[in-house]
Formats: C-alpha cells, structure tokens, sequence
C-alpha cells in the first residue's frame, strides 16, 4: 500500500495522510481511489468539487466538521458522507485525536 502525504490539500490546513488501499491496477477502472485518510487534529482536507465521479467518506475515528457544499454539520465514528457528481465538500478534524475515514470516489 502506498501512503501519500498531502499539505495543504485542496488548500486545507496542515498535513493529510492518505494511504491508497487499492492501487491503479487493483481498481480496474472502476474507481479512482479507495484509501484510509487520517487528518491530524486542526488540520482539514479543504473544499473542492467533484466533476465525472462521486466520493464517499466513512469515519473510523475521531470527530470533524464536514462541509457539504456550503452546508456545515458535525461527523463522528460510524458516519457516512456523500458528495455526487458535480458537488463540493470539505472536512476538518475538529478533535483532539486523529480523524481517520475510508475514502472511495467512484467514476460516473
């Protein structure tokens, strides 16, 4: 599994940490990603849109404040998040501890 680290992600804060579970090969082009994310407390993935694919988060650990195309609500252990085709969304930890979810994004 090849983990990457990401500042300043989508123009977020800090240090993102996403560790690809499946590589290229292994998502046969079906998706474009499926990864286990950990965003250290303060820090957050920051907003952007996905064009041509959806992206759904599911939260192992921690707590955070999900941003929902504008829409702001709080997150915690055993939330699901989507964000369809042609949508925006964003997420900061808003704990102590790491926040840490699965992340799949799907090509339409």
């Amino acid at each position: 599994m090849q983990t990457v680290i990401k500042e300043n992600a989508n123009g977020g804060k800090g240090r993102v940490v996403v560790k690809h579970i499946l590589d290229e090969k292994e998502l046969n082009g079906k998706c474009k990603m499926f990864a286990e994310v950990t965003i250290a407390p303060g820090c957050s993935l920051g907003y952007h849109e996905h064009h041509n694919e959806s992206e759904t988060y599911y939260i192992i650990k921690g707590q955070g404040e999900y941003n929902d195309n504008g829409a702001l609500r709080p997150v915690t252990v055993g939330d699901k998040t989507f964000t369809p085709n042609g949508q925006g969304h964003g997420i900061e930890n808003t704990g102590d501890t790491d926040l840490v979810f699965m992340a799949l994004i799907i090509f339409d």
